[in-house]
């Protein structure tokens, strides 16, 4: 999603409307962080940090209580990944994307040769089988240090005993209850107000049937979720409302440990996620693109600087259509995209006046004429033994499905949009049909998550992460950028101005407030079709320095964020 901000980072000059914030003290820690979009979250993994957890016990703690706290978003009905890089410096991922479900078919959401868009924006045809749980299990099987239940207990009592509403809660609850939500019964039982009325600051949410659930998951496992009671509840939901996901599906269900995407810029090790993300694969693709450009020189908002920053967004978003999927059902060329050699065979086709046309590019798979949705959320972990954990996962569009699931409190995903709907059509508004990412059952969706790692001389040096569907791999390029490239601490790194092209469509949309009047006149004048308005991202990121101390920024374009220490030094945003 596109969310607001601007700073002022750039050589041109900029509109600052947040100017008196950005001087606000860092929070710094030398004893681990906590950055996420939601504060009762980040002070749950802040306190089991407190409690002798490593980050990957804070991090699942708080991914449980984000489940809570922030619906929009956080969950166990839907999926993700994760990064773990261990204080001796070995690092793994963690693939727990849904999965589509066994009676899935490639044109489940076509009608009259046209798809339907409707039928994965809400409802019970929405959802892939859910993974949070399940990957999350994984991965404290294999680093966790506190027991299962002691990091999951909190999110339980965060259920059991409400949490205080924020403004900007109540009213996404009410919008949501008023609209899509509305439509489900078992939701407006959940997240509906007791009496009737509509939710205001300072109300407390309840939710007993998600607290009996995650109840259950503490004491049972994952287990308790994908073969339990749970797991009957999902399957009776769907079979009474013509959904697909059944009590095979759950049960079949496994999350994957997977060896990260690794590439080199400017003397840094970017770790990022691999197939079937393609964010890692992106973002090292598109700063080997850069690399041979000196960025820093021409300004960070410069036309210049942005133009090349667009036709390298352009070059790896075509690769990302052409042969980004589930690498357990097709063959991603990963490490021939993620070469410093094919980088430079793109850096040569960039002309560094003038725009190319995305059609031109792609039209070996361009059709003569679906969009990822953006509430997703990231959080950023580091402990005082230096281990760090970046963790993305989603619902896919906010509130997923907008249905809970009957008797059992949470919300379903409505991943299924990421897969391509339209076999063989490829369009400029950004419709994909190319083969690598259709509908094929048991199949994991494309993703554009892009949970990130920076280390320099082996040590961490950046941690961060975003939301924003399509959008969150040039949000991780830009911050990647203001550190490595225009040596940005991480509280300017994040408020920069960001901008964003897919490829298809063929537009760069910019960042209100972003850059100059003359700077977007200039990269209309190079051939670009520019937009500027609204923000982009909530990259919750730590910066760490030489001596060791981290310094979290939680994004100010998501109201809630924050950054917690586990002995208790908070600041919010």
């Amino acid at each position: 999603m596109i969310r607001r901000i601007a700073a002022a980072v750039a050589v041109v000059a900029l509109t600052v409307p947040l100017a008196a914030a950005i001087g606000d003290v860092p929070v710094t820690s030398r004893d681990g962080l906590v950055v996420c979009s939601s504060a009762p979250a980040c002070d749950v993994g802040a306190k089991i940090l407190g409690r002798g957890g490593n980050a990957v016990d804070a991090a699942i703690a708080t991914a449980f209580a984000l489940a809570v706290t922030h619906p929009s978003a956080g969950n166990i009905g839907g999926g993700g990944f994760m990064i773990v890089r261990t204080p001796n410096g070995d690092a793994t991922t963690f693939d727990f994307r849904e999965k589509a479900p066994l009676k899935s078919t490639r044109t489940m959401y076509l009608r009259d040769g046209e798809i339907d868009i409707s039928l994965t924006n809400a409802g019970y045809l929405a959802p892939g089988v859910p993974g949070t749980v399940r990957g999350l299990g994984l991965a404290h099987k294999r680093f966790g240090k506190l027991s299962w239940r002691e990091i999951v207990t909190p999110a339980v009592q965060l259920a059991d005993e409400g949490f205080v509403l924020s403004d900007a809660l109540a009213r996404s609850l009410n919008h949501q209850l008023s609209g899509a939500m509305g439509r489900f019964h078992a939701s407006v039982e959940a997240y509906g107000k007791p009496g009737g009325g509509t939710w205001a600051a300072g109300d407390r949410l309840v939710l007993k049937d998600l607290a009996k659930t995650l109840r259950l998951i503490a004491t049972g496992g994952p287990d308790a979720f994908y073969k339990g009671w749970i797991a009957d509840r999902i399957a009776e939901d769907m079979a009474a409302n013509g959904g697909l996901i059944t009590k095979e599906d759950l049960a079949k269900y496994e999350a994957k440990e997977r060896a990260p995407v690794r590439g080199q810029y400017r003397g840094y090790e970017i770790i990022s996620m691999p197939p079937p993300s393609s964010g890692g694969t992106a973002l090292i693709e598109m700063l080997n693109v850069l690399e041979p450009f000196d960025l820093k020189a021409k300004g960070r908002n410069s036309a210049d600087s942005l133009h090349l920053q667009i036709e390298a967004m352009r070059r790896a978003y075509l690769d990302r259509a052409r042969f980004l999927g589930d690498p357990d059902f097709v063959e991603v060329p990963v490490a021939r995209l993620i070469s410093k050699e094919h980088a430079r065979t793109l850096s040569g086709t960039i002309d560094p006046l003038k725009a190319s046309r995305s059609v031109d590019l792609g039209k070996d798979i361009v059709a003569p004429s679906s969009q990822e949705s953006d509430e997703t959320t990231h959080f950023s972990v580091i402990d005082r033994n230096g281990m760090a954990v970046a963790s993305t996962y989603t619902l896919e569009g906010s509130y997923g499905s907008r249905a809970v699931v009957k008797g059992a409190g949470f919300l379903l995903n409505n991943e299924m949009g990421d897969f391509n709907k339209n076999p063989g059509v490829t369009d400029g508004a950004g419709n994909i049909g190319t083969a690598a990412n259709l509908i094929d059952p048991g199949k994991r969706m494309l993703s554009s998550m892009t949970p990130t790692i920076v280390t320099r001389n082996g040590r961490v040096v950046l941690i961060t992460g975003s939301p924003g569907g399509r959008t969150i791999i040039n949000t991780v390029l830009s911050v990647v950028l203001g550190v490595t490239e225009f040596d940005l601490d991480v509280r300017d790194a994040v408020d920069a101005p960001r901008m964003h092209h897919q490829w298809l469509p063929d537009t760069v949309t910019i960042e209100r407030d972003g850059v100059t009047e003359e700077v977007v006149q200039k990269l209309r004048t190079m051939g670009h079709t520019v937009n500027v308005g609204g923000t982009q991202g909530d990259a919750n990121s730590i910066q760490v320095d030489e001596a060791g101390l981290a310094t979290g920024a939680a994004d100010r374009r998501s109201p809630g964020g924050k950054a917690s220490t586990p002995a208790g030094l908070t600041s919010p945003r």
